[in-house]
């Protein structure tokens, strides 16, 4: 199966069965039948090399798919060139780490727009994102894929059509489409099949069909408010917010796609991506 599923770090139950290492994370999603994982180095890159090695061979013996996610204070469209800069070097230090690792794909967040126009933040993104491609390519990393990520908050520069034009600079840049975030930065806007559909069709018109089959994605189900947006993650249990995974599924299966889909919820990640992958397989039956 081309398609990958797999959690955002680790559910509760890791631990609470026994493991402690990462060396032992991989053992652990070959159990629930998951064939991805999301390294977490949101508050900052601190794996060694070796360390990160070590971790990448024992996924490679289970036949996992590693991605990595960059710092959380990774701003593309600050106003602060320093932070700007900065970025670049925290997108430099996030693609060495998931190299040594054997992954070529890191999420990353693209910042604020709360002090400017929208259209202000997302051309000092724009610049920012050129700069961190030419940083990867001078540094050797080419085969790096940037996934720049749909925000949840509305305060935040990621609706989809800007994850979309920052995807424009450079076709090695795929969408990270977390659905759970655009739900909630719409207010509970993913409810009909045409909603989820219209996402679709919006990176097949814009980026093409191949980064559309090959698209990243983040899923899970988010309370929101209705002034702010994204308030906390939940879990596969939760009836109220949303949104529902077999509308995705459905569309995978009609577009030929094969996304990696990293679970977030919160606690029982690696469970939900279980869910949704029976979900996937039933829908393509």
């Amino acid at each position: 199966m081309s398609i990958h599923f797999g959690p955002a770090g680790n559910s509760d139950s890791f631990s609470a069965q026994g493991y402690k290492k990462n060396t032992q994370i991989p053992e652990y999603l070959e159990q629930l039948g998951l064939n991805a994982y999301e390294y977490q180095c949101g508050r900052g890159v601190k794996i060694s090399d070796a360390s990160a090695a070590e971790f990448g061979a024992a996924a490679a013996e289970k036949n996992i798919q590693l991605s990595l996610h960059a710092p959380y204070f990774i701003s593309l469209s600050s106003l602060e060139e320093e932070k700007r800069l900065g970025s670049v070097n925290y997108i430099l230090q996030s693609a060495r780490a998931v190299k040594a690792m054997g992954g070529t794909r890191i999420v990353v967040h693209s910042g604020s727009c709360s002090k400017i126009s929208r259209e202000e933040a997302l051309a000092l993104a724009m610049d920012t994102m050129r700069k961190a491609v030419a940083a990867l390519d001078e540094a050797g990393y080419t085969d790096v894929r940037i996934c720049p990520e749909t925000m949840g908050k509305v305060n935040q520069l990621g609706t989809l059509e800007e994850v979309v034009q920052l995807c424009t600079i450079d076709e090695r840049l795929i969408p990270c489409i977390d659905f759970g975030h655009l739900n909630a930065r719409t207010f509970g806007g993913l409810k009909t099949f045409a909603d989820f559909e219209a996402i679709f069709d919006t990176i097949e018109n814009k980026l093409g069909i191949s980064r559309l089959r090959e698209f990243h994605s983040h899923f899970s189900k988010i309370e929101y408010t209705q002034n702010g947006g994204e308030k906390r993650h939940l879990t596969f249990g939760d009836t109220v917010f949303g949104p529902n995974f077999e509308p995705v599924a459905e569309l995978i299966v009609r577009k030929n796609c094969e996304p990696t889909i990293i679970c977030e919820s919160s606690g029982t990640q690696a469970e939900d991506a279980a869910k949704m992958r029976a979900i996937y397989l039933a829908a393509g039956e």
